[in-house]
C-alpha cells in the first residue's frame, strides 16, 4: 500500500464485511485508509449470520401475496415471524412502502438487481479473501433447501421459477437420497433441493471479518476505535469524519455502518427507509450430529450451517426497533424446530445471539455516492449482507478509484428516495 502523505486518504465507517472489503480494495489501489468502528472488526451483524454465500437469494421477501398472507403468519405460533406490537406504529410507514412492492413486476426488477450483487459471491469472496490468512474461513459448497415433501416445495414455485430465470437451477433429492446425502437429517425431511454451483459457505464469519481486517493491517491500514458522530461538509464537499476521539480529515469517505448508518445520512439529507430486521441464531456447541453444507429448513425459515464453533441455526425474523433486548419467543422456536429437524441431537452446550439485519423498503441495497460530496454508501443489505459484502465492498471502492462506472449502480443509488 501507497503510504506517502499524497496518497487519497479514505475513512471508511463500520468494520463488517462491507466496510472491511472497501478498505482492503482500497488499500490494494494504493489508497491510505483508516478503518474506524465503535466495536472491533467483525463484531456485529457480521458475526452473527448464517454464513451462506447464498448467490440464489435473489428473490426478495416481498413476492405476490404477502400482504394476504402476512397477518396469517403473525398469528400462527409456528410461524418464525414476530413483531413486538408496541413498535407497530412506528413502523407502518416502512411498512406500507414495503408491501408495495409484494407484485410480480416489482419482484422481478428486485430480484435483476440482487443478482448483480450477488450471483457471484463464491468468486468475489475468493478474489477478497483468496492467498490471504482470510482464505481460511471461506468453503465453496453446496446451498441446500430441505422440505417434508415435494407439495411443501411446489407451494414455493413462484420463488423456484425466478430462481430459475436467474440461473439458478436445482438438483432434485427425494426419499433415500435425501439422507443418504445428509444423514443429519431426520425422517421427516423427504426432499432436497440441491444448489450445486457457484455457492458456499464462511466457517466463522465473525473470524472471518477479523482475518481480512489482519490483512488490511498489513496492507498498512489503520484501524480506529472510536464512535463517528458527524460527517463535516464544506461546500457540500467532504472535509473531515467526526468522532468521540477527535476529527478525522479525509478526502473520501464510506457510510457501511448497517441499520446504524440511517442517522449519519440523514445528516446528510439523505431519506433512507431502513427498519431493523431482528434475527437470531444458536450455535448447537460439539453437536453429536451437524449437517454438512448449509441447509434451508423450509418449514422452518432458518438455515443450518456447520461452523468452526459448532453447527449454527440461524434465522428468524422479529420487528421490534434497535432498542429492545432479545426475545425468548424466536429462539425457543428455532429450538423446537432444530429438535423436529433432528430429533436424537445432542450437544455440549448453546450459544444464543440477535442482531439487526437493515432492511430498505425495496430490499436494495445503498451502494454509491451521496451527491458529489465524497461521502460513498455501502448498507441496507437485508438477508445478503455477507452474501454480497465482498462484491460490495470492490464495487464501492471503485467508484472512489474510478475504476467502477457510477451509471451501472444506478439501481442502488443512495437518494433513490428524495422527493
Amino acid at each position: 500500500m501507497n503510504t506517502e502523505s499524497t496518497a487519497p486518504h479514505t475513512v471508511v465507517i463500520g468494520a463488517g464485511i462491507n466496510g472491511v472489503a472497501a478498505a482492503v480494495w482500497l488499500a490494494r489501489a494504493g489508497h491510505r485508509v483508516t478503518l474506524v468502528d465503535r466495536q472491533a472488526p467483525g463484531e456485529g451483524t457480521s458475526h452473527g449470520n448464517a454464513g451462506v454465500l447464498a448467490s440464489c437469494s435473489v428473490v426478495p421477501v416481498t413476492t405476490p401475496g404477502l400482504l394476504r398472507k402476512a397477518p396469517g403468519m403473525l398469528m400462527d405460533p409456528e410461524f418464525p415471524l414476530f413483531m413486538r406490537w408496541s413498535y407497530l406504529p412506528r413502523m407502518l410507514p416502512w411498512l406500507a412502502q414495503y408491501v408495495s412492492n409484494a407484485n410480480d413486476a416489482d419482484t422481478r426488477r428486485i430480484a435483476a438487481h440482487l443478482k448483480f450483487i450477488i450471483g457471484d459471491s463464491v468468486e468475489q469472496h475468493q478474489d477478497l479473501a483468496g492467498n490471504t490468512v482470510a482464505d481460511q474461513w471461506l468453503v465453496p459448497s453446496d446451498y441446500q433447501f430441505a422440505y417434508r415433501n415435494r407439495a411443501e416445495f411446489e407451494a414455493e414455485s413462484y420463488v423456484w421459477k425466478l430462481r430459475r430465470e436467474n440461473g439458478f437451477e436445482p438438483e432434485i433429492l427425494e426419499g433415500a437420497a435425501v439422507q443418504e446425502k445428509e444423514p443429519a437429517l431426520g425422517s421427516g425431511i423427504g426432499m432436497l433441493a440441491v444448489m450445486r454451483d457457484h455457492h458456499g459457505h464462511i466457517r466463522s464469519p465473525g473470524l472471518y471479518v477479523k482475518s481480512l481486517a489482519e490483512v488490511f493491517l498489513e496492507l498498512g491500514g489503520t484501524i480506529t476505535q472510536a464512535t463517528v458522530q458527524d460527517i463535516e461538509l464544506v461546500d457540500d464537499k467532504l472535509r473531515s469524519v467526526n468522532t468521540d476521539q477527535g476529527p478525522i480529515a479525509c478526502d473520501s469517505a464510506v457510510i457501511a455502518t448497517g441499520i446504524w448508518s440511517t442517522p449519519l445520512a440523514s445528516k446528510l439529507g439523505i431519506k433512507v427507509p431502513m427498519e431493523s430486521e431482528r434475527g437470531y441464531h444458536v450455535v448447537f456447541r460439539e453437536p453429536s450430529q451437524c449437517v454438512s453444507v448449509p441447509t434451508m429448513i423450509a418449514s422452518g425459515k432458518f438455515v443450518a450451517t456447520p461452523m468452526h464453533e459448532g453447527m449454527r441455526c440461524a434465522g428468524i425474523v422479529e420487528f421490534g426497533g434497535l432498542e429492545k433486548g432479545p426475545s425468548r419467543k424466536p429462539i425457543e422456536l428455532l429450538m423446537r424446530k432444530v429438535k423436529e429437524l433432528m430429533p436424537t441431537l445432542e450437544y455440549r452446550d448453546t450459544v444464543e445471539w440477535m442482531g439487526h439485519r437493515p432492511a430498505p423498503t425495496d430490499s436494495l441495497p445503498f451502494i454509491g455516492q451521496i451527491r458529489s460530496s465524497g461521502v460513498y454508501t455501502a448498507f441496507g443489505h437485508q438477508h445478503i449482507g455477507l452474501t454480497g459484502g465482498a462484491k460490495t465492498g470492490r464495487l464501492v471502492a471503485g467508484l472512489i478509484t474510478g475504476e467502477q462506472d457510477e451509471q451501472s449502480l444506478a439501481a442502488f443509488r443512495p437518494d433513490r428516495f428524495q422527493a
